[in-house]
């Protein structure tokens, strides 16, 4: 039970300290802005925590142009391009050809530990395993942020702002009242079901594979560490399906376009529901949204880290013109800026989405139509151009 409360003051007061939350408070400090940054999971819950991670060509240079990190390019594996596998074979796009840019195979967990070392390296304060968060007041001029430490102790914490970049269960997002504001939300009918695989690669880049019996993903980890998906039914328990279940799906799936995998033991299984959610604005009085916590986004555009790490780049900048100026207004310019992007990227996910997953109850004729859609993509180079730039983050947005 807390017995003692420790009232203190900072001028951003970040919910969450994930990379949203740790670029933040990164970038504010470079910007001699302070913050305090807390968590419900300890550091080490969120380092176990293994998530697959496709940077777009800005997101890299945010950590490397920034000073937290450059072992994205020395650990990550640089992707010029994806394949598109339907009607019995692959279809390259070439990020670099077409779009003049890359993608980097960099894990999210990596670009927490990258951003969590260089929060100590600097100072930054950064409290993870907190308890009883909530936030208040927040149409005052100073909001509120109290919590419970790891040791039991609690604090109140007067800001100037305060960013919830708590992901997508976000306590922050509730704050804001139901008449102020508009969420727009879709769920998918189906699912990933995601592997981990001690094996060799298959292919050195992605295959976005399209068949009959539904779509799947070949991606990687490491030399020895393989991440697949392939399409299933939300309601699917992993528990139910055997390693050789697995690998024959999965192998039928690709099978189709000519490819064969590398098989190895399957270390951990899981089903990842597929939802699109947006909340507008993403600012009320002094509570401003990031990352999750504000939108989510079905992954098979690769979007959702990259979209958290962009929305942060410009809410830095906003938050400190409105520190300077002491006023809320360039908070609906970091909504609106946020919200131009955030939507391009809900129909580009929208569209692979759609583009290559098979839907329940399709016909014979919805999967030859997209098998005609991806051939005119992939037949196109206007089609292409628009994937890889998209893909890799459009130009001008990095």
């Amino acid at each position: 039970m807390t017995t003692t409360r420790i009232e203190s003051r900072t001028q951003v007061a970040v919910v969450g300290a994930g990379p949203a939350g740790l670029m933040l408070s990164h970038l504010l400090a470079r910007a001699g802005i302070g913050s305090v940054a807390v968590d419900l999971r300890s550091r080490r819950e969120i380092e176990e925590t293994h998530r697959a991670g496709i940077l777009e060509q800005g997101s890299v240079d945010l950590l490397v142009e920034t000073g937290v990190s450059d072992r994205v390019h020395r650990d990550g594996y640089r992707h010029d391009g994806i394949e598109l596998a339907f009607g019995g074979a692959g279809h390259r796009i070439d990020f670099r050809g077409l779009a003049g840019a890359s993608t980097q195979l960099y894990p999210q967990t990596d670009v927490f530990i990258d951003l969590a070392d260089a929060r100590a390296r600097d100072g930054g304060d950064v409290r993870f395993g907190v308890t009883d968060v909530a936030v208040g007041e927040l149409r005052s001029d100073k909001p509120v942020l109290r919590f419970t430490d790891d040791g039991g102790t609690g604090h109140e914490i007067r800001a100037d702002f305060v960013v919830g970049a708590d992901g997508s269960r976000s306590l922050c997002r509730n704050e804001v009242p139901e008449t102020e504001r508009t969420q727009y939300f879709r769920e998918y009918p189906f699912a990933w079901f995601g592997i981990l695989t001690e094996a060799p690669p298959s292919a050195p880049e992605l295959i976005y594979n399209h068949s009959p019996r539904g779509f799947a993903l070949i991606s990687q980890r490491t030399e020895t560490l393989q991440r697949m998906y392939f399409q299933c039914d939300p309601a699917t328990d992993p528990a139910d399906w055997s390693d050789d279940r697995i690998w024959d799906e999965l192998q039928s799936r690709v099978g189709a376009n000519g490819y064969r995998l590398a098989e190895g033991p399957i270390v951990s299984r899981s089903v990842l529901p597929f939802r699109s959610f947006v909340q507008e604005p993403m600012h009320h009085g002094r509570l401003v949204l990031a990352g999750d916590a504000a939108h989510t986004v079905p992954p098979t555009g690769a979007k959702g880290l990259n979209l958290a790490l962009a929305d942060v780049r410009v809410l830095a900048e906003e938050l400190e013109r409105a520190i300077a100026a002491g006023d809320t207004a360039p908070l609906s310019t970091y909504s609106e800026r946020a919200l131009s992007r955030v939507w391009k990227a809900q129909h580009f996910s929208y569209w692979m989405t759609t583009m290559l997953h098979t839907l329940p109850d399709a016909t014979p004729f919805d999967v030859r139509r997209q098998e005609g859609e991806l051939a005119s993509v992939t037949g196109s180079t206007a089609g292409s151009t628009f994937l890889a730039e998209a893909y890799t983050g459009w130009p001008g947005a990095r």
